[in-house]
């Protein structure tokens, strides 16, 4: 264990949240805009990613590539949080207020990867 500590505390939320979309993947198929088509492929791939990613970010050949996905990933899924917002059925019973807040949670999410990359912007 080389990395710092909140990497794996990353890692782990991610291999977390990836186990959840196949724990429960209705609540995922609701927040999926309806301009995608195959909820069920988008959901599992996802998942798969995030838990992949997440057990990446550990090992140290592979965490800085899979903190550059993990940004990816992350501003790919971002229609589906303003889908949120802009769509009742796809609230899951959230307050509009956290539904506001979740937006810029991805920006920070964003720059969380951004420190585990050898990147210099």
């Amino acid at each position: 264990m080389d990395k710092p500590w909140h990497l794996y505390v990353m890692a782990l939320l991610y291999v977390l949240a990836g186990i959840n979309h196949f724990r429960k993947p209705e609540l995922y198929f609701k927040i999926i805009p309806p301009f995608f088509t195959n909820k069920k492929f988008i959901n599992e791939m996802t998942g798969l990613l995030e838990i992949m990613l997440g057990v990446y970010l550990c090992i140290p050949i592979f965490s800085n590539l899979a903190a550059i996905s993990i940004m990816i990933l992350l501003v790919v899924i971002f229609p589906s949080n303003i889908y949120m917002v802009i769509e009742k059925k796809a609230h899951l019973g959230l307050p509009k207020w956290l539904l506001y807040l979740r937006l810029p949670i991805q920006l920070v999410l964003i720059l969380w990867a951004y420190h585990y990359t050898n990147l210099n912007f």
